[in-house]
């Protein structure tokens, strides 16, 4: 919440003086003398172009005089500060960008879809600190864990495949998103891992990873998206940086996303279209209440 405020009010009865000021610029006004022989040609009433020009030059004076009162009174910004009696968990959304995020199963495709449902989820964990990272072949840190959720999704907005190298980096994605938490103090951290491929980029294993959020004991939730069959997927890119693209078959290593979500005490879950995501997101939100019952 946030309103104006004024330090110094008293420099407002400086407005009285606008009357004075008036006066005064009037006054102050000189006209160069001129003679005529006759009076004949400024007969009938002045243009709308003359009468502006007899007001306007002392009216923005005036008003020039009541900007400088209001800057006199010192105008501030005042950010009012609430304390909210409220428990939160620190939540990472790691994305993946590999071009094949830009297959069209998903409408308009799977990287704008989970981005859209991101942002929703975001929107109901008000009191949670939540930060993003994103893998291709390598990974990295777009939003560190913050309350200020307008931000967070400004930067879900602003991801984009195309920007890293090609691949999908699970180990690295994850391992990168366990860094972000590593100083976390809070009791529950989780990190919702979002992919729709396999392992086949990256130094960082994806097991070596589990025993890295295991010692922070982090939780994570492992999203394998991509409908059951076929997708239109890229399949090339050309010289302007646009995608060609072909039917794929989908293929989805979901036997390490169940075991990444086991060994951490998370959850594997798989999205074939916009509606079970949604859904999966929504079970993801019931769930982490659960979690603050049981914790607090």
């Amino acid at each position: 919440m946030s309103s104006i405020y004024f330090v110094n009010k008293a420099a407002f009865l400086l407005l009285l003086l606008i009357p004075v000021v008036w006066i005064w610029l009037r006054k102050r006004e000189q006209f160069a003398e001129m003679r005529f022989s006759t009076l004949a040609g400024f007969e009938g009433k002045p243009s709308i172009r003359a009468r502006l020009n007899q007001w306007l030059p002392t009216t923005f004076r005036v008003l020039a005089f009541v900007s400088l009162v209001i800057a006199l009174a010192r105008p501030q910004m005042i950010y009012k500060e609430e304390e909210i009696d409220a428990e939160g968990i620190d939540i990472i959304i790691s994305m993946d960008l590999s071009s094949s995020m830009l297959s069209e199963d998903f409408k308009p495709n799977r990287l704008q879809a989970s981005q859209n449902l991101a942002v929703t989820f975001v929107d109901s964990r008000a009191y949670d600190r939540i930060g993003i990272t994103a893998f291709a072949a390598e990974s990295f840190t777009k939003c560190p864990i913050t309350t200020d959720h307008r931000v967070v999704k400004q930067f879900l907005s602003e991801l984009e495949c195309g920007k890293l190298e090609d691949g999908t980096a699970i180990g690295m994605g994850l391992a990168n998103s366990v860094k972000a938490l590593s100083r976390s103090e809070v009791k529950s951290k989780v990190i919702i891992l979002l992919t729709d491929g396999e392992n086949n980029a990256g130094y960082i294993q994806p097991l070596t990873a589990v025993e890295m959020a295991k010692a922070y004991k982090i939780k994570v939730y492992t999203i394998g998206v991509g409908s059951i069959t076929e997708a239109w997927t890229p399949i090339g890119r050309r010289p302007d940086g646009s995608y060609d693209f072909g039917p794929r078959s989908v293929r989805i290593d979901e036997t390490l996303l169940k075991d990444i979500a086991k060994k951490t005490g998370g959850k594997y879950y798989r999205a074939t279209d916009v509606n079970s995501l949604k859904k999966i997101y929504n079970e993801i939100d019931d769930s982490f209440a659960s979690t603050l019952k049981l914790l607090f």
